[in-house]
């Protein structure tokens, strides 16, 4: 029988539809920018590595109110591909400083090494510009006392951090659903990000010969990486700031060097508890030895977070360029029913076998709907015809919906957005510092193999930061 596992079709549309219009209000901006005519924001791109470059060419697809003008990085052949991903005929710069002495230059994006991701954020804002830095925004305890004293100061300048699961409606969904409690009470929240890197190790790169494996692969280096935690868990610690509302209290984790034998020296992995104010729990794990995601049936692997309440869990991952993003709500099956008095003997004989079937057959996942697909009421038949073939598709595990926009893209235009509107990040300079506290006390619970309380880095780092005068030179 159906009935008593799956929810009714009202509760299905009630919370498939979480998504509500609203959502179209929190990143439409940018349409009303075009449609005003707006001048697109130019910006210089500081650091044109791997990532620097794939920022230029969702920035040069997907954001058209931003236009890069110049291109800064300190390697030849990094400076020659960002000039040439960014399709604007930029002017390039050895020194990003020389930008930023350009008065044409409005903002900045920074997608250096994690290490130099303090000085070129503070040098721009002192340069008078806005700012879009990667995550994590800052490595060092000392760097976050000393940024946010220097962006408080320059309120009119936009900060944003580069944590795109904030710009992904699937997430905001996901936000939706449990401020409106349709997952009753959250407690935990699971997520990883696993790789195998014995198939194929991203963070060893061919070094070339003219540079050394510092230089190109520096994320394997604690002098310059944040390690597991920085480049891979700060997306996902941040969702579980997001979800639950709030830092953990305090962290604890284990982390090794044990399979890995290249040179490095950050763990290659890592298994991090975090525990919130309410009694929440975060569990996290980043591997580097199997890439299994034990989520979507198997659909998908490496990342994904599953949230769970007292009333039922979201299976979410953020999509890639090749994957779209993936959303299933599974509703916790329902109590039985009060048993009546002719019916109590029976089911006190077969005590066991009733447990069983209570507990070991789950609940049925349903696709969390996004903008095209609800009914807005003035649908031609055809649209409504459409929606109504795709909800069944849905229904029937043959598709599943999918975000219209990647998230990269939504969260560049948005930057350029708030540059010309003055309108807060929804990943500004609070959620940034908040992300990097966290993957910096992470570190550190790991390393000293303690507990380690949220409210440590108030204490820490309070000297001053590493080069951090206010004259540029």
């Amino acid at each position: 029988m159906e009935g008593k596992q799956d929810p009714s079709r009202r509760d299905f549309v009630k919370a498939a539809g979480a998504v509500p219009a609203a959502m179209g209000g929190i990143l439409g901006a940018p349409a009303i920018l075009k449609a005003n005519g707006g001048d697109p924001v130019r910006f210089a791109l500081i650091g044109s590595g791997s990532r620097g470059t794939y920022l230029l060419r969702h920035i040069a697809a997907g954001a058209p109110n931003g236009r890069c003008v110049a291109v800064c990085d300190v390697y030849e052949p990094n400076l020659k591909n960002g000039v040439k991903d960014a399709g604007t005929n930029p002017a390039a710069y050895k020194d990003y400083r020389e930008a930023l002495d350009r008065k044409d230059v409005e903002a900045v994006v920074i997608a250096t090494p994690l290490y130099l991701h303090f000085p070129a954020t503070r040098d721009a804002l002192l340069a008078g510009k806005h700012v879009f830095c990667e995550k994590s925004l800052v490595f060092k305890a000392e760097e976050i006392h000393a940024l946010r004293a220097l962006a408080n100061e320059r309120p009119k300048q936009i900060l944003q951090t580069g944590l795109q699961r904030r710009y992904s409606k699937f997430y905001q969904a996901a936000k939706q659903m449990i401020d409106k409690g349709l997952l009753g009470r959250v407690t935990h929240i699971q997520a990883q990000w696993h790789r195998n890197t014995f198939a194929r190790d991203p963070w060893n790169k061919p070094v070339p010969k003219d540079r050394t494996d510092q230089e190109v692969n520096w994320r394997k280096y604690r002098s310059m990486s944040g390690g597991l935690t920085a480049e891979l868990g700060s997306h996902q610690m941040d969702v579980a700031e997001w979800m639950f509302g709030t830092p953990p209290e305090f962290i604890v984790g284990i982390g090794g060097l044990n399979f890995i034998r290249d040179g490095r020296d950050i763990y290659d992995n890592i298994q991090l508890l975090f525990q919130y104010p309410r009694g929440q729990k975060f569990i996290y794990s980043s591997i580097t030895t199997n890439r299994h995601l034990s989520l979507f049936g198997g659909q998908r692997t490496e990342f994904g977070e599953c949230i769970m309440g007292t009333e039922g869990t979201i299976e979410i991952t953020v999509g890639t360029d090749a994957e779209p993003a993936i959303a299933l709500w599974y509703p916790e099956p329902r109590p039985p029913a009060e048993p009546t008095p002719a019916s109590k003997e029976k089911k006190e004989v077969a005590i066991a076998g009733a447990s069983l079937a209570a507990t070991g057959k789950g609940a049925r996942g349903y696709p969390i709907l996004l903008d095209r697909d609800q009914f807005r009421g003035d649908e031609s038949f055809l649209e409504k015809e459409l929606k109504f073939a795709r909800r069944w598709l849905y229904a029937k595990g043959v598709m599943l919906p999918e975000e219209d926009r990647n998230p990269v893209d939504v969260q560049m235009e948005s930057f350029f957005d708030c540059c010309r509107t003055g309108r807060k990040p929804l990943a500004d300079l609070e959620i940034g510092l908040a992300d990097s506290a966290t993957v910096i006390l992470s570190n550190l619970a790991m390393d000293e193999g303690r507990r380690v309380y949220f409210n440590e880095i108030e204490k820490m780092g309070r000297t001053p930061a590493a080069g951090n005068n206010r004259q540029r030179t």
